[in-house]
């Protein structure tokens, strides 16, 4: 640890601080830090190791990849790529995917068809509807625009002039994002759940009626899924339970169980709007990020995660609803569906983070006051089950 530390010290920017451990190694729901201690890891990489940490088919879908090919570019097609498109045109619905590296460059692709949107319905003038409405408390990324849809101080602070054409409505509140909407509007984006912004999330109603909206003023509604998708409510994507069909997806993170990995669905009625040349990337779609792609899809489907998220997370959250009796000072709420689930805390998280990682559990702050917990699709009932017996014996402590 020493002199990882110090390496770290000496030559790794400091903008996320100093690291809380090492670790070396990760299977299944656990990974092992540089003592060989072993944790259960219930932060996922942050919703990324949807499918725990070396899963023996990702691991060996990989290896042959790497030793078949590795980089092409996007100008030559690769299978893989043409094959995960295809997956997630048949989970999403008719329309087109676009591939590049990360959440943040997904939801960039989904703010440049909101503006080619606004320009077709301008007749091809550009800045007259371009505007997008997000919510309160969100988070879409680090980029500029991801910043200017994200308004939050600790995001934002320091970068200002932000990019214009935003505004923010009040989340599962229809009329705030209604006031919102002006000649100059082209769409709604939301995320189902924040995840950073601390397990907020939309309803089945207020889902319906952006729709609504956003088919009465002709605008796109436009979903984040980076951090809620791929089967972490129990549904490959959390918006399903609401019945709405939107206009584009956002999504990364779990998608390639650990490799990265973006993408984007777009409605085939709006696909059209990108032309060659619009939009690209180098890294984007390729072998090896496709490949894990769909190595990880291959597992969520032949090993039923969706089913093992639906019939575990209800009895999971039920129990953890009783920290609120059992601590009333310290927790104030349970919140959030599947393996995404939030404890809201009447206190700073970040203490009771890192004694939760000393007992044997890795979780996430976020929101200011909440903690994470972000279990592996595979977390099976007995995972489930220590992760709450850890919180009750680090919070009985406090």
């Amino acid at each position: 640890m020493a002199t990882t530390t110090s390496l770290y010290e000496q030559y790794v920017l400091g903008n996320y601080g100093p690291p809380s451990c090492t670790l070396v190694r990760g299977e299944g729901v656990h990974v092992y830090d540089d003592s060989n201690r072993r944790l259960l890891d219930f932060g996922s990489g942050i919703a990324v190791t949807a499918i725990g940490h070396c899963h023996p088919h990702w691991v060996d879908a990989l290896q042959k990849q790497t030793a078949q090919l590795g980089h092409i570019s996007n100008l030559y097609a690769h299978e893989s790529q043409g094959r995960l498109a295809e997956k997630l045109v048949k989970i999403a619905g008719p329309g087109r995917a676009f591939f590049c590296n990360s959440g943040a460059e997904a939801n960039e692709a989904l703010l440049k068809l909101a503006r080619l949107h606004g320009r077709k319905l301008s007749d091809g003038q550009e800045g007259v509807r371009y505007k997008v409405i997000t919510a309160e408390n969100a988070f879409h990324g680090r980029t500029f625009g991801g910043m200017a849809a994200t308004p939050q101080e600790k995001i934002q602070g320091g970068f200002r002039p932000m990019l214009e054409g935003f505004s923010h409505g009040k989340l599962n509140d229809l009329n705030s994002f209604a006031s919102k909407i002006d000649a100059q509007t082209a769409a709604i984006m939301v995320e189902t759940i924040q995840g950073e912004g601390g397990i907020n999330s939309c309803t089945s109603e207020f889902l319906q009626g952006l729709r609504k909206l956003c088919d009465e003023h002709n605008l796109l509604l436009l979903i984040d899924e980076v951090q809620c998708g791929i089967g972490r409510t129990g549904q490959f994507f959390a918006y399903e339970e609401s019945g709405i069909k939107p206009d584009a997806i956002g999504m990364a993170k779990g998608l390639a169980g650990g490799f990265p990995i973006g993408a984007v669905w777009i409605a085939e009625e709006h696909a059209g709007l990108f032309t060659p040349g619009s939009h690209g990337t180098t890294f984007g779609g390729g072998p090896l990020a496709c490949t894990a792609a769909l190595a990880t899809l291959d597992v969520i489907e032949h090993e039923d995660l969706l089913s093992n998220v639906q019939q575990n997370s209800a009895p999971w959250i039920a129990r953890l609803q009783t920290l609120i009796r059992s601590y009333p000072n310290l927790v104030d709420e349970v919140r959030g569906r599947g393996y995404m689930v939030g404890l809201v805390l009447k206190t700073d998280p970040r203490p009771i983070v890192t004694l939760l990682r000393d007992a044997g559990l890795v979780t996430i702050p976020a929101g200011g006051n909440v903690i994470r917990l972000l279990p592996p699709l595979i977390a099976t009932e007995e995972d489930l089950q220590t992760a709450t017996d850890i919180l009750f014996k680090v919070l009985s402590g406090i």
